[in-house]
């Protein structure tokens, strides 16, 4: 039953992650086009590398659970 209510857990982040972007979309925040991201075009390739998303995502998430834990 554990690995159950773990699926279930999950689902939910990435239910919570998709409504984020999508709200973001709509906001006009840049997520993957900000300063420092990396975009490679080719011919027939498009490489984007957005890693100051990345860290701007993950300074967010590392202070959210900071601050869940405090309790």
């Amino acid at each position: 039953m554990q690995l159950g209510r773990v699926l279930v857990f999950a689902g939910l982040v990435l239910l919570s992650l998709g409504v984020l972007v999508l709200v973001a979309s709509r906001l006009n925040l840049p997520l993957g086009r900000l300063p420092g991201d990396i975009v490679w075009r080719a011919k027939n390739t498009t490489v984007y590398v957005p890693w100051v998303t990345c860290l701007l995502l993950s300074l967010l998430g590392s202070l959210l659970l900071w601050l869940l834990n405090r309790r």
